[in-house]
């Protein structure tokens, strides 16, 4: 045993030994403080090991920049890389502290979010234990001071320190292909900067980071108000009337956006095993007083629910690749529904089960001007284990527990509720079943109607909370589904669901059509057969509430106009309408038939259409990545003010309290203080125990 010690410290005293030794005490302190300080979700022995694995090789390559210096000198220069990794560390646990996220380049530059009363609290911050992530420094510091460890100073060569280098890179690369076969797509569809930590590590996460901030800012940086010249043009020219009839129908009435998480239009007035699946949502669907349309389409990319968000709220296509709520929600300036409405005398509040960085939605929403952002730390049920299912809170506790601060927002309001139960992979316990899968054999998709099913219940307790409490007489409830749930790797399983024996790309393409209802006590409602999808739902709403928007940059158009152009564009570039459909490259009729040879009018029809699809989508692109609403404001609109907007609890809470002093329009302050929480029902089982 002495004479392994012996060996140990022998080692040690090379500089080779105490470059080990300091990258495994930096892997270690990294390991320890991403298991204790940050929240990301780590599940499985192959995160754990990549969670353990991945601050190895960038330790190995920063440490080992110390190797090519000669002497003490190469000590001291690995001390300061290890303080510097250190200090980042540090700082990013406080800030992931009050923030729930990673701190960016874009935010050290001078962006709100991060100095958003961080400096003001930062003792309130700091904790005993943050300080163990400098233990390793220490520890070297101590061990070179009282010469337990020997300064090596002979010269080491210049191709080991190379090697050592290139091991780096071997490392890195191995620990991204471990990464990518866990999750897929992981730096291309980015969602969630937890997800870069978890895989890759902190340091991976700054690089990253790094790379894209320069890449959107030269994109920027090269931007100015004439790039705005084409796309105000192609609005002009493409822009459509709205609906005098419908035309302030709802004006001064509060709006509920609910999410419908992953729900797909052929689910309504679905049967399975003798049995409605959705009845609430079933029956508001066809409500006279609901305007229901039956041939709406999502139209997301990789950004899946915040492209989505993107479109509903701001009227602006997600981008090709990754999220731009990601990229660019900190940054860049937007026009979005929160703001206007905001300017409108609206209260505005967003609410979502889970932790805020998601989508980076804490950051996103400031620049959208939402008021308020309810997120996981508001809800008393939101950290009980019992209560959350994959991506945040169940959504029958999730809107009940919404409802306190729902009944506390001064009237009128917009208020987003997000649900997640109905997400892939589509997991429920056994005590909230209440209706068997499917039988397709497919165990991905079998499930998926009982998350369904779960989903319309919930809606339906909201729907009756708002009845009880008389909420519902003075508000437009919309509801949409964000996204497919059941994805096109899943056909032979789709087939069986839609009753045929195989599908085509033409049925793919109507599978892509997702729920959209405006439901409003007296409102002229039903069932629309027009062509349209996210990206015409805010210049609709803002027709319905008599909101001026004519002079916007909105790539959509009121749903209800009648001289509206058709033509429902996909991501990808693909499309469909009343006339021609294209997908996967396949053209379809309206009866479904392929056109595998096109007659002299269809193909100028189809490439009318296709024309429009890649200029609308290159428009808003445009728009997006040169940030070009900073060089221009409609009438009437203020400039959005990010570092006005505080979601910390405490502060916001503190906000609404004097909101509703200074206006006393709130469901609560209209029922003499008192709450109306005991006219909220639900059967969730947590709840009851």
């Amino acid at each position: 045993m002495g004479q392994a010690l012996k060996k140990v410290r022998s080692g040690i005293n090379t500089r080779l030994g105490f470059f080990i030794l300091a990258v495994l005490l930096f892997s270690i302190k990294s390991y320890f403080a991403y298991k204790t300080k940050f929240s990301l979700g780590v599940s499985g022995g192959m995160q754990e090991l990549l969670l353990a694995f991945n601050p190895v090789p960038f330790a190995v390559l920063l440490l080992g920049l110390a190797l090519y210096m000669r002497g003490r000198k190469s000590y001291w220069f690995m001390l300061l890389i290890d303080t510097i990794m250190a200090s980042w560390l540090f700082a990013n646990i406080l800030y992931y502290r009050e923030f729930s996220d990673f701190i960016t380049f874009n935010l050290i530059k001078g962006s709100s979010a991060v100095t958003n009363n961080l400096t003001q609290s930062i003792a309130g911050i700091i904790r005993p234990t943050d300080f163990l992530v400098f233990a390793d420094v220490i520890v070297l510091i101590i061990l070179l001071a009282f010469k337990w460890i020997k300064m090596d100073t002979k010269a080491f060569k210049l191709r080991y320190a190379a090697l050592v280098s290139s091991l780096a890179v071997l490392l890195f690369g191995a620990n991204l292909s471990l990464a990518e076969t866990d999750r897929s797509g992981l730096l291309t569809r980015t969602f969630d900067n937890n997800y870069i930590v978890k895989y890759l590590g902190l340091e991976a996460y700054t690089v990253y980071d790094g790379v894209k901030t320069t890449q959107n800012n030269a994109t920027k940086a090269n931007a100015d108000s004439s790039d705005l010249a084409s796309v105000q043009k192609f609005l002009a020219k493409n822009r459509v009337t709205p609906n005098v009839e419908y035309s302030g129908v709802a004006k001064g009435k509060n709006v509920f956006i609910i999410h419908l998480e992953s729900l797909q239009q052929f689910m309504i007035d679905y049967k399975w095993d003798g049995q409605e699946v959705m009845p609430n949502i079933d029956k508001l669907y066809h409500s006279s007083d609901t305007l229901s349309f039956d041939n709406f389409y999502n139209q997301v990319g990789q950004g899946k629910t915040a492209d989505a968000e993107m479109m509903l709220e701001n009227s602006l296509y997600g981008l090709p690749e990754g999220s731009a709520m990601v990229m660019d929600g900190t940054t860049n300036t937007f026009q979005a529904a929160p703001a206007i409405l905001g300017q409108n005398g609206y209260t505005t509040a967003a609410f979502h089960g889970d932790v805020p960085s998601f989508w980076n939605r804490d950051n996103t929403y400031k620049s959208w001007g939402y008021d308020y952002f309810f997120s996981k730390s508001y809800f008393p049920n939101g950290d009980k284990a019992s209560y959350n299912l994959g991506y945040g809170m169940k959504d029958k506790i999730f809107l009940k527990d919404s409802a306190q601060y729902i009944q506390q927002l001064p009237q009128p309001f917009y208020a987003k509720l997000i649900t997640v139960t109905n997400h892939y992979p589509y997991v429920i316990d056994s005590q909230n079943e209440s209706i068997k899968p499917f039988n397709t054999g497919d165990s991905t998709v079998d499930p998926y109607v009982q998350t369904a099913r779960y989903l319309d219940q919930s809606v339906g307790e909201l729907m009756n909370w708002l009845q009880k409490t008389g909420l519902d007489k003075n508000s437009m409830v919309v509801l949409y589904g964000d996204h497919y749930g059941i994805s096109n790797n899943h056909k032979p399983a789709i087939a069986k669901l839609l009753g045929k024996k195989k599908v085509t790309n033409y049925d793919l393409a109507n599978f892509q059509k997702v729920p959209f209802m405006i439901h409003m006590p007296g409102l002229k409602g039903g069932i629309n057969h027009t062509y349209g999808g996210e990206i015409d739902v805010l210049p609709t709403l803002l027709n319905l509430l008599g909101v001026k928007n004519s002079d916007t940059i909105q790539f959509g158009s009121d749903l209800l106009a009648t001289n509206r152009k058709q033509v429902v564009a996909f991501r990808d570039g693909d499309f469909a309408s009343p006339t021609y459909t294209k997908y996967g490259n396949n053209y379809y009729d309206s009866t479904g038939t392929e056109l595998k040879k096109l007659t002299t009018t269809q193909q100028k029809s189809i490439d009318d259409m296709q024309n429009y699809v890649t200029n609308t989508l290159s428009a808003s692109d445009k728009v997006i990545n040169g940030d070009l609403l900073r060089f221009y404001q409609p009438s009437g609109f203020q400039k959005v003010v990010k570092g006005a907007y505080n979601y910390k609890k405490s502060a916001a809470l503190k906000e609404l309290k004097q909101a509703n002093k200074k206006k006393s329009t709130s469901l609560m302050a209209k029922n003499d203080g008192k709450s109306t929480m005991s006219d909220y029902e639900t059967d969730a089982p947590e709840l009851k125990k």
